[in-house]
Order: structure tokens, then sequence, then C-alpha cells
């Protein structure tokens, strides 16, 4: 069993992190400040350190020399990420911003002890998404259908290139799944990769995020800053819904594929860069580039290599495995033992249209697995409105022949749910923040602008000035 050593002085945090590590089946010891670790515990003796970036006393990255190659796991909130990236420079393995989803924080946790263990990096391991025995050299994602078999065959083809790649794929289907997956099959597997949601930063503030700035280059900026682009120098920087990118930062972008350089905002010097560029979005970036949205030299740059990653609905029998492997991980998670479907249950899942892909598929298992009462999961617990009685019990049946009546037959649950989703940031997104929205509503700020994206909400002004 790995020895973790939380470092976090907010309390409720701190309680939260360690239970959820506990139920995972880790050992966990905690303390308040980077003093208090040292007095109580032998810092090097653990298997992993996760430390709050800013804690009173000596800032969390004073824990990475004293951990003598013990790997440090920074948290930070969004508005210190710059600082984040300093602390990777200086012996961080990995940061994760706060607020952080809790199976981000166990596929984190469980990627860097098992590349510690490891003489070689492994293929990084995700709920679910991911097979469970991964071994160097495979893509390490479930899918056994035709359009998953010949996206994996390119992956392969792709991955050992320094190509850009523009993954294109709906939202939840797992498009940084993919990413992963060309950085560990890369020769920079060794480096860092660099995840950017550039929905997820303000527009004021993704240029100085992405390409740093220079003390003074605007109010506010009191010391020089590196930005994430210089952070996966040698590795791979991925960019996720690249369309929403402004652009004025598409055009420090552009100069980055060209010319391999960065220039920091406020700076009138470029230095020297070498980052492999992976980009993902659910829009048609080609449209928005005849509308003017969207560079079109920029897009031509990024459509070197295009990945589509294809949609729950027409990947067949795939989305029971998946939903099977979401389950195991449930149990785990529990402590129930082995859990698994009723007939009805794989038939509704092999049949429903799973509008919002494998994100929707994976808060249905861990909803159905939270409210069982047995090991045997029945279909009505998993929250979808369909009927079964005129469906084909055949699940090797191919998808296309039943896409249009899943299509025709949309669930009344799910639209009621998007009905009240949408009734209620429309009622309080003019007092409240982004963050406050997405935790009335138990998502993340991520899921919560996608859900937008979804629906057609767009951000009111009021909103976007306070968040």
């Amino acid at each position: 069993m790995s020895h973790i050593l939380i470092v976090e002085d907010e309390t409720i945090i701190r309680s939260a992190l360690r239970r959820l590590l506990e139920r995972n089946q880790y050992e966990v010891s905690e303390a308040g400040s980077v003093q208090e670790a040292q007095e109580r515990f032998s810092i090097p003796g653990f298997d992993l350190i996760v430390s709050d970036l800013r804690l009173p006393g000596a800032p969390g990255t004073e824990l990475i020399k004293l951990a003598e190659g013990t790997p440090v796991l920074i948290m930070t909130s969004y508005a210190s990420l710059r600082s984040a990236v300093d602390s990777m420079k200086m012996g961080a393995v990995d940061y994760i911003a706060k607020p952080f989803d809790h199976d981000e924080m166990l596929q984190t946790v469980a990627r860097i002890l098992s590349d510690r263990q490891a003489e070689a990096p492994q293929p990084a391991r995700s709920t679910g998404q991911v097979a469970t025995g991964a071994e160097p050299g495979a893509i390490g994602i479930i899918g056994h259908c035709p359009p998953m078999q010949d996206l994996f065959s390119k992956i392969r083809k792709v991955a050992p290139t320094d190509s850009n790649v523009l993954i294109q794929g709906e939202s939840g289907t797992g498009k940084e799944l993919v990413a992963r997956a060309l950085h560990n099959l890369s020769h920079r597997a060794k480096a860092p990769m660099i995840s950017v949601n550039c929905a997820a930063i303000p527009e004021t503030l993704i240029e100085s995020e992405l390409f740093g700035h220079e003390k003074g280059a605007f109010t506010g900026a009191s010391a020089g800053r590196a930005g994430l682009v210089e952070a996966a120098d040698g590795g791979t920087l991925f960019l996720d819904e690249i369309g929403e990118l402004p652009l004025e930062a598409q055009a420090r972008l552009l100069r980055v594929l060209q010319e391999g350089e960065i220039r920091r905002v406020g700076s009138v010097q470029s230095q020297k860069v070498d980052v492999r560029l992976i980009a993902a979005t659910h829009r048609d970036l080609k449209n928005l580039a005849k509308t003017g949205q969207f560079r079109e030299d920029l897009y031509y740059r990024l459509h070197v290599i295009a990945l589509r990653l294809p949609p729950l609905r027409e990947r067949g029998n795939d989305v029971v495995e998946i939903a099977k492997a979401f389950l195991a991980h449930q149990g785990e998670r529990m402590n129930s033992g082995e859990l698994h479907f009723s007939r009805d249950a794989e038939q509704a899942i092999r049949h429903y249209h799973w509008p919002g892909n494998v994100r929707e598929l994976e808060n249905a298992i861990e909803r159905a697995a939270i409210l069982s009462e047995s090991p045997e999961i029945d279909a009505d617990l998993l929250g979808i409105d369909i009927e079964l009685d005129g469906l084909d019990e055949d699940f090797d049946e191919p998808l296309g022949t039943l896409h249009g009546a899943a299509t025709s037959n949309e669930p009344t649950e799910d639209l009621s749910l998007e009905d009240y989703f949408q009734h209620f940031v429309l009622e309080h997104q003019d007092h409240m923040t982004e963050t406050e929205l997405a935790r009335k509503l138990g998502i993340s700020r991520k899921c919560l602008w996608e859900r937008r994206q979804r629906l057609g909400i767009p951000r009111r002004k009021s909103s976007t000035t306070a968040g």
C-alpha cells in the first residue's frame, strides 16, 4: 500500500482529500505546514507528497528538496497557475489546479505512483476509459469497434513524430486521453505534458498564462513569469477547446508553430522552445475560419494530422465494456465488492443515445452504484428513460441499425435535467460567479462551460466580470 503525505493548511480540504485517498486504498498522513511535516515525519519515507503551493511559513515547493527524490504533486488555484509552472521547474513532478474533480486527483496520483515504480514511463490510466492492464507501447483506451481500432492505428503511426495533431470529437468523448496516449508513445514521454483548457482561463489572462510576461507588462505584474508553453519545452502542449482561444493569442501561438519561439507579454526578445502541439475541439474550426472567428493560417498549421474520436453512440459494444470498467472502479472506491449489471441494465446502456458521451455514462454509473442496495445494478438506477420492450436483445447488432430509433426516442428525464440546468443558470448567473454556479450544481467549472456550449447558454457580461 502506497503511503502519501498531504500538506495543506485548510482543514476541510485536507480532511476531504485524506478520505478520498483512504477510500481508494492509500495510506495517508497529513500536516498543515512544511514545518509540521518536518517535525512529525521523515519526509523522504513517503511514496508521494501532495502539497498546497501556498502554506503558512514556507511554501510547498520547499518540500521538493526535503523529499530527496520522492515525487511532490503541487496543488494550486488557477489564479496562481504560473507559480505552479515555476514549481515544476524546481522539480515538482506535476501540478493540479483547484478545484479538482476527485477522479482527476486519483488519476494523477495513480499515474505518478505507477511511473515511480516502473523503470520506463507507463501510459496514463484513466478510470473506465483506460484498460487496467496497459503495458508499455499500449494505447491504454478501451475500444474494439472498427472506428476505435482505426484511431489506435493512426495514434501509433503519429505518436513517434513531432507533427501537430488536431483531435476532433464531441464533448465528453475523451479527447485528452488520446492526447495523453500520443504523448506517452512519443520520444517526449519523459518530458512534461502540459494540459490547458482554453475555455477555462479568462480571456484577459490567456496570453499571459500561455506565453508568460515580463515585470511591469501590465498592472499587477510585479515580477516576470514563465508561461505554460515555456513549461512544456521539450515535451507536449495540449490545448483543449482551442476554438475558444482569442484571435490575439492565436497569432502568438502561430509564431510558436512557425518559428519555434515565444515572446513573453511585454518583452521585445524572443526565446526558442521545442514543443509538440496537440489541440482538441468539438467545434468546426474550418467553418470558424471562414467566418473570421479562427485564424485560417493557424487552422492549417494545426490540421497536419486530424484524428476523429467517435461519439459513444457510434462505438457499438464498447459502451458496455466501458460501463463495466466504470462499475468495477466504483466497487473498489466504495469497498462494496463486485458489482454487476442486470440484463435490462446492459440492454439500456447498449441502446441509449448517450448525448453526453463517456462523461454522461460515468456519471450514470456512479449514481447507480451509490443508490443500489444490492450487487446487481438495475436499469432504473441509471437515470435514463428508454423503452426496453421494443429493443432487440442482440447486443452484437451493428449500432448503425439502431441509431435512428435511439435518436427519435429522446429521453424525457435527460431533457428535464437539462431544463433544470438551463433554468438555474439563467436565473442565477447575474448574481453568481461561474465558480459559485458550478458549486451549487455540483459540477466542475469545465463541465459547466461544456453544458453551456451544448445547450447554447452564453455567459452574461456581468457574470464574466464577476467571476
